[in-house]
């Protein structure tokens, strides 16, 4: 194989569906990471010059990491993870739900931690090694919904800024992409969206592409390490007092 590869999780709805054909089209090899959607994947890959499916669940983090080895002893230039998947579910900072935390932290945290240390362990590359950590503009502007999440995603970003202070090459690098409000989320109806979508500074609804782009740029550009880029249209420099699916409907 000539192409450089990326692992993309969640790479085969959504905004990894994204993620996944923009690096396609540039010439990548894509491993498209899921864990019940293998027929989207499939019908996915098909599709791309060159791609491969991989099944885990990121709920077993031991798995998760198992399965970034299993990657990198058959890859020879792997160059690229893009900790995209995620759980969203509802909790809120007056009522924290056990379950609903455990999930988070263990997919939203735990196990793109674990894969990051597994990938820069073991992938092989002499352009050197890029973990994409997908975070939130909630670090910023944060409020008391999805509080779970939130949490989770917190706790990543710290894990961003640790593991990239633990790499000796300078051409190792770990960073963070935080979007904002950019598809509908949790029980958002279409409308909704378009309302919500907007509540930022630039009151524009922020393509996916955008965010598959500033990927796909970090993953050859010359970012310092541990740093994150904020794609949102300025979401994360408002203060929004409730996650903006809930302002939409007020």
């Amino acid at each position: 194989m000539t192409r450089p590869a990326v692992l993309v999780t969640g790479g085969a709805r959504r905004i990894g569906a994204v993620l996944t054909r923009t690096f396609a089209a540039a010439g990548w090899h894509v491993v498209i990471h899921v864990k019940d959607s293998v027929r989207d994947a499939q019908t996915l890959a098909a599709t791309l010059p060159s791609a491969e499916v991989v099944t885990c669940d990121l709920t077993d983090p031991a798995a998760a990491a198992a399965m970034i080895e299993q990657v990198a002893a058959r890859l020879d230039d792997w160059r690229v993870l893009v900790n995209c998947a995620a759980v969203f579910n509802l909790d809120t900072a007056a009522a924290i739900d056990h379950p609903t935390y455990v999930e988070a932290v263990t997919v939203n945290a735990e196990s793109p931690a674990r894969m990051a240390q597994a990938f820069l362990t073991h992938a092989r590359s002499a352009g050197g090694r890029r973990v994409i950590n997908f975070l939130d503009q909630k670090l910023r502007n944060p409020n008391p919904d999805f509080f779970s999440y939130t949490m989770a995603k917190h706790g990543l970003a710290a894990a961003t800024t640790m593991q990239a202070m633990a790499q000796t090459s300078a051409t190792d690098r770990v960073y963070g992409l935080a979007p904002g409000a950019m598809m509908a989320s949790f029980d958002q109806a279409p409308e909704e969206h378009e309302i919500s979508g907007r509540m930022n500074l630039l009151r524009r609804l922020t393509d996916p592409q955008e965010l598959a782009d500033a990927a796909l740029w970090l993953a050859d550009g010359w970012l310092a390490s541990g740093e994150t880029l904020f794609i949102d249209s300025g979401q994360h420099l408002l203060a929004q007092p409730r996650d903006v699916l809930y302002l939409a409907r007020a």
